[in-house]
């Protein structure tokens, strides 16, 4: 399989703080992790493009960009919520987080890729359409499912989101669209406290509850994500890929293991194989414990790679 790597150093420029989980050091322990593997050695590694404004615009009205863009501080930070911090540059990390998505959307048509994995910060399932929370600015997932509707011409896309927090922006933003089908799992009751009890024809919501582990997370995702996939026939998969719901990471209260991402993965590839010619995007969200966010970023990767 060719499996695209995309990032960028710059990334690296929203800093909300050293106390603060969301940090530059994300990327570099996934990164330390795959080159000491030699697993990035079988990556065709690309650098995220910024995201331009007609794209953002599909996902986030320009009135809301306009006023973000407004709030960045020169120096300091902005709080748009309790642990939601705008620092100076956090704008240009997070255009390039949203374009690294729609660059790995444009491989996979341009049969450049089989599938695309984007480590990128800050992440995005978070961001509603007018309101950015939860570390989350620009809903990259979205914005990349947007992208493959409008500019690629797909009629169904499939966006499945295993963080531990519930992909709520995600469900705002499609939660009206049937051309996207949106399957979240995610421990409940926890933040972000909206959109959890929101089921539709297109919206499969997927709570779990507190200490949930390998065996409970497996069979409540083939009971409620495999019929609905299968029922709606994608034609693109992107997941938002949260590893916070493993049991070594402080954010969260599930229980997977390492071994539960390249599951889930090898499942979603499975998918993928049947109804989109394998085409599949995958774009980072949580993790916060430095060692089992590389790990299971490892393992996701080797099931993208169907190793």
């Amino acid at each position: 399989m060719i499996t695209s790597f995309i990032t960028h150093q710059d990334c690296s420029l929203h800093d909300m703080g050293p106390w603060h989980p969301e940090n530059p050091l994300r990327l570099n322990a996934i990164i330390d992790q795959l080159k000491l593997s030699g697993l990035m050695n079988q990556l065709i590694q690309y650098k995220a493009r910024p995201v331009t404004e007609e794209q953002l615009y599909r996902a986030h009205p320009k009135a809301h960009v306009r006023s973000l863009q407004l709030s960045q501080p020169s120096e300091g930070f902005t709080p748009l919520e309790e642990e939601t911090l705008l620092a100076p540059r956090s704008l240009e990390a997070a255009s390039l987080a949203a374009g690294a998505v729609i660059r790995g959307v444009d491989q996979i048509f341009k049969n450049q890729a089989d599938n695309v994995f984007c480590a990128v910060r800050p992440p995005g399932h978070h961001a509603e359409r007018v309101e950015s929370m939860g570390f989350c600015f620009y809903n990259n997932v979205a914005l990349g499912a947007l992208h493959a509707l409008e500019h690629h011409g797909l009629e169904r896309v499939a966006i499945v989101d295993f963080d531990v927090h519930h992909g709520n922006g995600t469900v705002d933003i499609f939660r009206n669209d049937p051309r996207v089908l949106v399957c979240s799992s995610f421990q409940h009751p926890f933040y972000p406290w909206r959109y959890a009890d929101h089921q539709g024809e297109n919206i499969i919501n997927t709570p779990l509850e507190a200490h949930t582990a390998s065996k409970g997370f497996r069979k409540a995702i083939e009971q409620s994500w495999l019929p609905a996939i299968q029922n709606f026939r994608p034609q693109l998969i992107l997941i938002s890929a949260g590893f916070d719901a493993h049991r070594e990471d402080p954010m969260g209260e599930l229980n997977l293991e390492d071994d539960d991402y390249y599951w889930v993965t090898q499942l979603l590839m499975d998918l993928a194989d049947t109804y989109t010619e394998g085409h599949l995007v995958s774009v980072l969200e949580g993790g916060y414990d430095l060692n089992a966010l590389a790990r299971s970023v490892h393992r996701h990767l080797e099931a993208l790679q169907k190793l």
